[in-house]
């Protein structure tokens, strides 16, 4: 009993700060390493995580497709960065001038790899002991099952059960015998048939194949390279190192495995639209080559287009753009070329208005740098100032702006040929000190000021882009992928079916029973039950 004067909910406050507290309940032990090693295995081999990693890498693969790969076009990627050199230095740091080599997107593919084996090996135990099991034993009530039939018939159950065989063997069923089945009161024998086991099958298969896909990608990028160089038309090439405008070879990749082949550049074609929306694209294009497999075979012709590479030694040659290479000529102040030759244009847009830049280093008394643009029809607008207003060469014409001093390539430092080094430049004024403009249509001349010389627009060339590469794992790839869509398809359309047949004796009529389960989703075996009847017994009544 409380004190006088005090209360119940008086009490309890100081009962409750006498009582022992209870110690927490104590956590989960820590793992052991090889405990954690497991649990960190099983989380890795995970179906789960092998779909999250096959996620992340085709999010990965995104910025490979977005930024310029300097593997698959150096040009564009060097114009990338030059034109964007505040994210130049996180992207090189982030390696996405190079996404398929870079190091995080090598750590994604390898656990993918570790994880669909883990996931796979387990699994196709599974699937083989499923593949080679027995179709199981009938059910003891065959009417619970969603499709029955039942009918009496005066054949002997052996008879019946021998039809059986037969029609089910016919239907490419897997037949089981089953001695006195069925319930106590209505035993007898039965027959237990199974279909549909390549549906299995064509799971692993599906499963394996991704490996096989794998390997093939992992094998190409070892022993395979992939180049690219731009061949002026009359110009030929040879397959060796020095003769490439960029070059990646694989991790494993050895330069003297490279095919002793040479090629040279006859012809290009090209047919652009003229009327309509689509006016200026290219309908088609295509170039004739003389091919050399070998420097003492004779050479062949032939063509090559989009889609249709040139193959050689398990070398593919693609034709991947073109453009024009104008002809100039350089003389200095003492009347010598100091250059000349068809000088390659990069085009810039889809009417080809191409930027190219012109070096010569041996005009006297200075040397001379020339960069600007070539328009294959120009055309001109105050509003817009010069422009092309259609694709082919129409009305050619150059317009540089020109200077003079040191270009930098005595130095030693590597330089691209479709830059001018300005540190060394300064530009060539006119007489009231604005640039001087080299504007010249097909087969004109203009001299520059201060006795530097001449420049002159002798004629026109094409050029072709070309990438050479060769993937010795592209037909292993390319088998992975016919047997994952085999295994695919093999795996939806494939429909696993039983079948159950059991007959006993009935004073001096045999009862015959047959149920059927569709194991596919939404399956129905109306027909299949019907016919299979229809050729065991077509003139009985069955219910």
């Amino acid at each position: 009993m409380p004190r006088e004067g005090r209360s119940l909910t008086d009490v309890q406050p100081e009962v409750a700060a006498s009582a022992p507290v209870p110690p927490p309940p104590p956590g989960p032990p820590a793992m052991s390493p090889v405990e954690l090693g497991r649990w960190a295995w099983r989380q890795l081999t995970s179906m789960r995580t092998a779909l999250v990693l096959l996620f992340l890498l085709a999010l990965a693969a995104i910025p490979g497709s977005v930024v310029p790969q300097e593997a698959v076009d150096s040009l564009r990627a060097s114009g990338w960065k030059a034109d964007h050199p505040g994210l130049t230095p996180v992207y090189e740091r982030l390696g996405l001038f190079d996404v398929y080599g870079s190091p995080w997107f090598a750590a994604i593919y390898l656990l993918l790899v570790v994880s669909l084996v883990g996931c796979i090996v387990p699994r196709s135990a599974v699937y083989w002991r499923a593949f080679r099991a027995q179709p199981p034993r009938a059910p003891r009530h065959l009417g619970r099952m969603p499709d029955h039939r039942r009918y009496e018939t005066a054949d002997a159950p052996d008879d019946v059960l021998d039809r059986a065989r037969s029609v089910l063997r016919a239907r490419r069923y897997r037949i089981r015998d089953i001695a006195g089945d069925g319930p106590v009161e209505e035993a007898g024998d039965a027959v237990s048939a199974e279909r549909g086991y390549l549906r299995e099958a064509g799971n692993l298969l599906f499963h394996i194949s991704v490996l096989v896909v794998l390997a093939g990608f992992a094998m190409g990028s070892l022993f395979g390279f992939k180049g690219g160089v731009i061949v002026v038309t009359g110009d030929s090439f040879s397959n060796t190192l020095s003769q490439y405008d960029d070059f990646a070879p694989g991790r494993a990749f050895a330069p003297d495995a490279l095919a002793p082949f040479s090629f040279k550049v006859d012809s290009f074609d090209v047919t652009f639209i003229r009327k309509g929306r689509s006016a200026g694209s290219a309908t088609k294009f295509f170039a004739d080559l003389d091919v050399q497999p070998t420097p003492t075979s004779a050479p062949r012709r032939q063509r090559i287009s989009v889609n249709h590479p040139l193959t050689i030694d398990g070398t593919k040659v693609f034709l991947i753009g073109h453009g024009y290479a104008p002809h100039i000529t350089v003389r200095d102040g003492k009347g010598n070329v100091a250059y000349s030759g068809a000088t390659v244009f990069l085009p810039e847009n889809e009417a080809f208005t191409s930027f190219g830049v012109v070096k010569a280093p041996d005009a006297e008394p200075t040397q001379i740098g020339l960069r600007g643009e070539f328009y294959p029809t120009y055309a001109f607008t105050m509003a817009t100032g010069p422009f092309s207003a259609f694709p082919d060469a129409k009305n050619p014409a150059i317009s540089m702006l020109a200077y003079s001093g040191d270009l930098g390539l005595d130095n030693g430092e590597a330089q691209s040929v479709y830059a001018l080094d300005m540190k060394g430049l300064k530009p060539v004024t006119k007489a009231d000190g604005k640039p001087v403009r080299i504007d010249l249509a097909l087969g004109k001349s203009q001299t520059l000021p201060g006795g530097l010389g001449t420049v002159t627009f002798d004629g026109l060339s094409r050029f072709v882009r070309l990438q050479v590469s060769e993937s010795p794992g592209s037909k292993i790839a390319l088998a992975g992928m016919v047997l994952a869509l085999t295994g695919l398809l093999a795996s939806l359309f494939i429909r696993p079916r039983r079948i159950w047949l059991r007959a006993r004796r009935k004073g001096d009529r045999t009862i015959v029973e047959v149920a059927g389960l569709d194991r596919s989703s939404g399956g129905d075996l109306t027909g299949e039950l019907d016919q299979i009847l229809g050729a065991l017994e077509p003139k009985e009544s069955r219910t």
